[in-house]
Order: C-alpha cells, then structure tokens, then sequence
C-alpha cells in the first residue's frame, strides 16, 4: 500500500496535537529558529511537513534528556542529515536509562523494605542508580527553566549534601524515602491530593525541602518545586516509579498545602 506520509502537511494546531505540544510552545520554537514551517499560507497559517516532523521529534527527544534549547538547535544543526546516527545514539542512551531506573527502583524499594524493618541496607546500596552527571543535568534544567534566580536554591542543595557525612546523607535518603512512601500510600488509598488529613505529611517534607534549602520555601516556591516534579523529565519518572501518577498528584499536594499552610 502506498504510503504518503512524505506528502502530507499540518497546520501549527494540528502538529500540536499530534506531538502533544502547544501551539505556543511551536510559535515559540518558530521565533528562534528552532523549527521553521515548511512554508506559511497567504492566510498566515504555518504549515509542517515530513521534514519538520521529524526536526519536531529530535527537538523533543533531547528535551526529555534535559538539553536546552540553545543546545538542541547547536546540535541539529551540526548533525544534519546524519539523523540514523543521532537516532541510534538515542537508543542506546534511553537503553542505558532504563538499566539505571530499574536501579533507581531497587536503592528505593530495599529503603522501603529497611524502613518498614523487613530488611536492612547496605551503605554502598543507598546511592546505587544515582548519577553525578544527572544531578548536574537536573541543574541545568532548572537554570533554564526558571532562570537564574532559581540558583540560589541549587547552590545551596549543593552546599548542605556537601557538608553531610556518610551517615548523615543515609538518614537523609531515608528521610526522604519514608515521606515519599507515606505519599504513594495515601494517594494509593485514594486521599484527594488537597485533602488536609495530609498536612503532617506535607510538614514534613517542606521541613526537608528547607533544610536542603537553608530556608522555608515559600507557598509559591513550593508550588513551583511542585511542577519541577511533574514536569522535569527525570523528577517524573522517579516518581511514576514509586507510584503511578504520582509525580501530578504530589504537585498538586504541595500547591494545597502551601495555600492552606505557608506564606508567600
């Protein structure tokens, strides 16, 4: 059967669609050279082929690898039309993430089993799937994201696991693991993420955040960390990992409770 995909075109609302982006998001990508149409109508309506589309795929892509967009258009435009290349690397790379998540499961699920006293972990087991360059990739991405009024919160992270001891950076994994796990059970026996039975819960983990933070993130800050979980390639898999569709119902969680309980 013949296949005329290569012929066929999109308008801007319809490639959002299709990619799950937004109109806006595409506009935007227009603006800055990022991805151009294939041609504009008299009308004024962008129109997008075979070409775009799969420029449109590889944007994407790197975008769930954390890239900017600065970088992302440096590198298309470097690779050209060496796409099966880029693709193959891209395999590998989403294979090798796969390996390190199902890591990144187990580290939490023998925290788990230690803090519900089923078993005990050992030292070298606690970081086991956690990457240096991940964290640095994280930053970047809240850097770019936020801007750079968001640096002083990193720095500050940066700082505070800096100045723990090994034991220290243990209780504070398991901190941290205990409140996410108290989360998971209370969406999975369906409490409403804006239900106030959550607040000592809540408490708890903006207490964390603070710490970590050397200062109480205000309700706005909190929100804003909210979404950073739901949104951040790497934050949302950690949390679709413990429990499915955590990552939105916790965000939605930390928004409620900064409106009932924080200022700013």
């Amino acid at each position: 059967m013949r296949n005329d995909a290569s012929l066929r075109t999109y308008t801007v609302s319809q490639l959002a669609r299709l990619s799950g982006t937004s109109v806006r998001t595409l506009h935007h990508y227009d603006e800055i050279g990022l991805l151009k149409p294939a041609s504009v109508g008299d009308n004024g309506y962008r129109y997008y082929g075979r070409e775009e589309m799969l420029r449109l795929q590889q944007i994407l892509l790197h975008r769930e690898f954390g890239l900017a967009l600065g970088e992302i258009g440096t590198l298309l435009d470097r690779v050209g039309p060496d796409r099966l290349t880029m693709l193959r690397e891209q395999r590998a790379r989403i294979a090798g993430e796969a390996d390190r998540y199902r890591r990144l499961a187990r580290t939490i699920d023998r925290t788990i089993a230690e803090l519900e006293g089923r078993d005990t972990v050992m030292d070298k087991q606690l970081y086991e799937g956690f990457s240096p360059e991940k964290q640095a990739g994280y930053e970047a991405w809240i850097i770019d994201k936020y801007g750079e009024q968001a640096r002083p919160r990193i720095d500050a992270g940066r700082a505070a696991l800096a100045a723990m001891s090994p034991e220290q950076k243990q209780d504070w994994m398991a901190e941290v693991a205990g409140i996410e796990g108290d989360l998971a059970r209370a969406m999975a026996e369906g409490f409403a993420a804006d239900d106030a039975a959550l607040d000592p819960v809540m408490a708890a983990h903006h207490a964390w955040v603070g710490r970590m933070w050397k200062v109480p993130p205000t309700a706005t800050a909190y929100a804003e960390l909210g979404v950073l979980y739901s949104t951040n390639p790497e934050f949302r898999a950690r949390y679709e990992g413990i429990r499915p569709g955590l990552a939105d119902w916790m965000a939605a969680a930390m928004k409620s409770y900064g409106g009932r309980a924080l200022q700013g």
